[in-house]
C-alpha cells in the first residue's frame, strides 16, 4: 500500500528521462501508473462490500508516537479508485492538449505528484501524515495552476489559490493537533471509536471551528469560493482533475471522514447546513451567469461541493447516502465536461458560449458525449445524475428544523443548473454555425476518450445503479459510523412523491430560465454582486494592506543600518528579559567576594577598559585594538578555567580578525558625522540595561542549577563508548551537537556566498 502512494512521486522524478524516451506519447506511457493503481485497489471492492475495513501501519516517528498508519475503508476506496481511474483518462488526455508544448512533462510530473499526494490523504489514518499530504496538495495544485507561469493571470491565481489553502491549512493543523490531545491520539480510527463523547470537552467546539476553516478553504466554500473559478487559468487536465473530481473534494473527504465524532452536534448541523446551502445556490446562480465555459463549469462545481457540504451537514440516513451518491455522480459528469470543454477550446480557439454555436456537424462524437454528461448534470433520467439529484431532495426533505429554507434553496439550484446545463450542451453544438477563430474537427481520440467513458459510466450507473450500490453503501456507511438499517437501493423511479415534483418542476424552470437566458444572465449578476464578489475584493484589499504593511516596518526596521537592527534585537530582549524577572521575581543572589582572586580582577579591568575605550575613541585603529585586546583578554579567561582549546580556538579567530580588519580598514568609507549626544546616551543606557539583565541571568541560572546529574557527566562517560571519539570537544561537535554544527556549517556558508555576491558585484559596478 505504501508502494502505492509513494509509486506518484517515484514516477514523477523520473518524468524528465521518460519524456526523452516517449516523446509525444508520454501521457500514454504514464497513464499506465494510474491504470495499475486503479486495478489494484478494485481488487480491495469485495472485501470493502462486504463491511471490511483494511489497516497498514509502517513506524513514521517513533519517538512521538507518530506512524504512518493507512486504511481501506468504503470512504477511501471510493476516493482512490476516482483519484487512479479518472486520472488514467486525465494523462492520456494531457499529452495530447499539450502536445508539442516544451513543458509538457512538466505538468504530467506535476501530476504524479498530485496524484500521490491525494491518494495519500484519503488513505491516511494518522491525522499528522494525513496533514503533510494535505498541504502537500496545496503545494502540487499552487505548481499545476501557475504552469503558465508567463502568464500575470496564472501567476496571479496560482499565488490566491496556494494563499487560501495553506492558510486554512494552518488553522486545520492547529485543529487537528487539538483533536489528537482530546482524543488522546492521532490514530483516526481510535478517535472515531470514542463516538461523541469528546463533544463535551468545553475545546471542542474551537476544534471544530479550526477544522472546517482549514475544509471551508479547500473545498471552495463561501466565503473563500472565489479561488475556485480564477484557478480556470490553468490548463484544462489541471481543471478537469484537481478541482472537479479530486482535490476541492479533500474538504468534503475530511468532514465525511469525521461526521462520526460529530453527528447530533448542533453547531455543527447548523454550521454546515447553512455554509453549504448559501455556497450551493450562489454557486448555481453564478454559473448561470458566465459566459465562459470552463467558468460555467467551475461554478458549478462549487453548487456540487456546497450540495455535499449541506448534505454531510443534515446528517441523517437519507443525506448521507444523497451526499455519497451525489459526489460519484458529480465525479463522473464533471470530469467529462471539463474535458469536453477544453476539447471545444483547442479545437476552436475559444470557449465563450455566445460564440459558439452549431458545431454538432463538425464535432458530432464530442456533441453525443457532451450532451450526455450535461444531462447528468441537469439531473434528467435516465442519468445517474437524476438519481444523485432526488436524493439531494430527500436528504434535504429528511433536515429537522431547515427543512423548508434547504427545500427552497437547492429548489432555486436545480433551476439554475438545468440552465447551466443548457449552456454547455445546446448552445455550442446546435443552432446556426458560428465562425470560430479556428476551423472546428473533431479532436484526437486521446482527448474524447476520457470524457466519453466518463459520459457513459453515466448513463450505465443510471440504468444499473446496482453496479455501484455495494461500494456507496459502504462509503455511506463509513461516514454514519453505524452499518445501514436497510441496503442501500437505488433506482430511477421511486413513484410519485414530493422529490420526483421538485425535480419536475426544476426542469421546467431551468428550461424556461435557458430561455430567456440572454436578458437574465445581468440582472441575476448584479442581484447576487456582493455575495459573489465581495469577499474577492476584501481578499485584494487584505493582500495590499499586507504590501502596504510590509513596506512600513521595512522602512523602519529594516532600512540597511546595522545599529538599528542590533537597537531592535537589544530592545526587544531587554523588554522580555525585564518582563520576567519583573513578573516572576525571579532574581535572587547573594554575591561574595571572598574567593575572588587578583588576576580574575585585572582580567576583568582589562576587559571592561578594552571595552570601553574600543566605543568611545575616534581612531578605527585604535578600535580594531582594543578589540583585540578583549578578544585575547577573553582567551585567558579560558586559560585559566581549564578550557585550553578553546583559547586557542579563541586566539586564532581573534588574530584572523584584527589581520582582516586591518587589510580593509583603509577601504572602508570614512566616518560619518558623530551621532548626537541623546543617541549617545540611548545607546550606553540599551547597552548597560542589556549587560545589567544578561548578569542577571546568568547569576539566576547558576544560583537555580537544580542539583542531580550533570550532562556532562553523561557526555564524559558516553563518548568513547557511543561515538568512539576519544577527544570530547569534538564528539559533542560532530556527535552530540551534529544538527547544531550542520547548521554552523549552513550559516558558514552563506555568508560566505553572499560575501562572495558583494565582491563581485562591487568588482562589477567599479569596472
Amino acid at each position: 500500500m505504501l508502494v502505492a502512494i509513494l509509486s506518484g512521486f517515484i514516477l514523477a522524478l523520473l518524468t524528465p528521462q521518460l519524456s526523452r524516451v516517449l516523446g509525444a506519447y508520454l501521457g500514454w506511457g504514464l497513464a499506465l501508473l494510474p491504470a495499475v493503481l486503479f486495478a489494484y485497489f478494485a481488487t480491495f471492492l469485495p472485501a470493502i462490500s462486504a463491511g471490511d475495513t483494511l489497516y497498514y501501519q509502517y513506524a513514521w516517528i517513533p519517538s512521538l508516537d507518530i506512524n504512518l498508519s493507512l486504511m481501506v475503508d468504503g470512504l477511501s476506496l471510493m476516493f482512490a479508485l476516482l483519484i487512479t481511474g479518472i486520472g488514467t483518462f486525465i494523462f492520456i488526455y494531457a499529452g495530447q492538449y499539450l502536445h508539442g508544448h516544451k513543458d509538457m512533462y512538466k505538468l504530467l510530473m506535476y501530476l504524479l505528484a498530485f496524484m500521490g499526494a491525494m491518494l495519500g490523504l484519503v488513505l491516511s489514518s494518522n491525522l499528522i501524515a494525513m496533514f503533510v499530504f494535505w498541504e502537500l496538495t496545496s503545494f502540487t495544485s499552487y505548481l499545476l495552476i501557475g504552469f503558465n507561469h508567463e502568464q500575470q493571470k496564472a501567476r496571479k491565481a496560482a499565488l490566491q489559490g496556494f494563499f487560501i489553502t495553506v492558510a486554512g491549512g494552518l488553522a486545520l493543523m492547529t485543529g487537528l493537533i487539538l483533536l489528537g490531545t482530546l482524543g488522546g491520539s492521532f490514530e483516526i480510527t481510535a478517535l472515531l471509536a470514542q463516538g461523541t463523547s469528546l463533544q463535551d470537552n468545553p475545546l471542542f467546539l474551537v476544534m471544530m471551528a479550526l477544522i472546517l476553516l482549514g475544509a471551508f478553504t479547500k473545498s471552495a466554500q463561501v466565503p473563500f469560493h472565489f479561488w475556485l473559478p480564477n484557478a480556470m487559468a490553468a490548463p484544462t487536465p489541471v481543471s478537469a482533475y484537481l478541482h472537479s473530481a479530486t482535490m476541492v473534494k479533500a474538504g468534503v473527504y475530511l468532514m465525511a471522514r469525521i461526521q462520526p465524532m460529530m453527528a447530533g452536534y448542533e453547531p455543527w448541523t447548523l454550521t454546515l447546513s447553512l455554509v453549504g446551502g448559501v455556497t450551493m445556490t450562489l454557486g448555481a446562480i453564478m454559473a448561470v451567469c458566465s459566459t465562459d465555459l470552463k467558468r460555467i463549469l467551475a461554478y458549478s462545481t462549487i453548487m456540487a461541493l456546497g450540495t455535499l457540504t449541506m448534505l454531510i451537514g443534515i446528517g441523517t440516513p437519507y443525506a448521507l447516502e444523497a451526499a455519497m451518491v451525489f459526489l460519484l455522480a458529480h465525479a463522473l459528469y464533471k470530469g467529462a465536461l471539463f474535458m469536453a470543454a477544453g476539447t471545444l477550446d483547442h479545437v476552436t480557439g475559444t470557449k465563450d458560449v455566445r460564440d459558439l454555436a452549431g458545431l454538432r456537424k463538425y464535432m458530432p462524437h464530442t456533441a453525443i458525449f457532451t450532451t450526455l454528461a450535461a444531462l447528468s448534470l441537469a439531473g434528467i433520467p435516465p442519468l445517474f445524475g437524476f438519481i444523485a439529484k432526488e436524493l439531494m431532495f430527500s436528504g434535504a426533505l429528511s433536515s429537522t428544523g431547515l427543512a423548508p429554507l434547504l427545500i427552497v434553496l437547492c429548489l432555486i439550484t436545480a433551476i439554475c443548473i438545468v440552465a447551466a446545463s443548457a449552456l454547455v450542451a445546446i448552445k455550442p453544438f446546435y443552432g446556426a454555425y458560428k465562425t470560430t477563430p479556428n476551423i472546428p474537427h473533431e479532436a484526437p481520440w486521446s482527448m474524447r476518450l476520457g470524457f466519453s467513458v466518463l459520459a457513459l459510466l453515466g448513463l450505465i450507473f443510471g440504468l444499473v445503479p446496482s453496479l455501484i450500490s455495494p461500494l456507496l453503501q459502504a462509503a455511506t456507511q463509513v461516514i454514519s459510523g453505524e452499518p445501514p438499517a436497510q441496503t442501500l437501493h437505488l433506482a430511477l423511479w421511486h413513484g410519485f412523491n414530493l422529490p420526483l415534483l421538485l425535480s419536475a418542476i426544476a426542469l421546467g424552470s431551468g428550461a424556461l430560465l435557458y430561455y430567456y437566458w440572454s436578458v437574465s444572465r445581468e440582472p441575476l449578476s448584479k442581484g447576487i454582486d456582493f455575495l459573489a464578489y465581495g469577499p474577492e475584493r476584501n481578499y485584494e484589499r487584505m493582500m495590499q494592506g499586507l504590501v502596504w504593511l510590509a513596506d512600513k516596518q521595512t522602512r523602519v526596521l529594516q532600512n540597511g543600518y546595522m545599529a538599528n537592527y542590533i537597537l531592535t534585537i537589544l530592545l526587544t530582549s531587554i523588554a522580555l528579559l525585564a518582563y520576567v524577572f519583573w513578573s516572576e521575581q525571579a532574581f535572587a543572589y547573594s554575591l561574595y567576594f571572598n574567593d575572588v582572586r587578583f588576576y580574575e580582577v585585572v582580567i576583568a579591568l582589562l576587559m571592561m577598559v578594552s571595552a570601553i575605550y574600543a566605543c568611545v575613541t575616534c581612531l578605527r585603529l585604535g578600535s580594531v585594538a582594543a578589540l583585540g585586546v578583549l578578544g585575547f583578554v577573553m582567551a585567558m579567561v579560558y586559560v585559566f578555567f581549564s578550557a585550553p582549546d578553546l583559547a586557542i580556538t579563541q586566539i586564532l579567530v581573534e588574530t584572523l580578525t584584527v589581520i582582516m580588519l586591518v587589510l580593509v580598514l583603509f577601504r572602508l568609507p570614512r566616518f560619518q558625522e558623530l551621532s548626537s549626544p541623546w543617541v549617545r546616551i540611548r545607546d550606553a543606557i540599551v547597552a548597560g540595561a542589556f549587560g545589567v539583565l544578561i548578569t542577571m541571568m546568568l547569576l539566576t541560572v547558576h544560583q537555580t542549577a537544580m542539583p542531580g546529574e550533570r550532562i556532562s557527566d553523561y557526555l564524559v562517560a558516553n563518548s568513547y563508548l557511543l561515538a568512539h571519539g576519544r577527544n570530547i570537544v569534538n564528539v559533542i561537535l560532530v556527535d552530540f551537537r551534529a544538527f547544531d554544527t550542520l547548521g554552523e556549517i549552513f550559516v558558514l556558508a552563506l555568508a560566505a556566498i553572499g560575501v562572495n555576491a558583494m565582491i563581485r558585484f562591487r568588482e562589477e559596478a567599479t569596472s
